[in-house]
């Protein structure tokens, strides 16, 4: 690898505030604010939306979507009757 031209890999918090869930990895991604870990030691943290705490998949709490009633209105709209 080139040296000076990649970002620096360094260990960085993941925070789900919806899920109260946090995980220390190591990423390239920049973040000005920071977080004391349980460790003791500071590191940047990153918000994010959606992890695997809060993601429906994960969780196994889906939502249920109306596909039938979706494709009864695209039958009526462009289907033959």
């Amino acid at each position: 690898m080139k040296k000076n031209i990649h970002p620096e890999y360094r260990p960085v918090v993941f925070r789900d505030a919806s899920a109260d869930y946090a995980f220390l990895t190591r990423s390239t991604a920049v973040s000005a604010k920071t977080v004391e870990w349980t460790d003791g030691n500071t590191y940047p943290v990153v918000d994010v939306d959606v992890s695997s705490a809060s993601h429906p998949f994960y969780t196994g709490r889906g939502r249920v979507i109306d596909t039938a009633g979706r494709v009864e209105k695209f039958k009526q709209r462009y289907g033959k009757s």
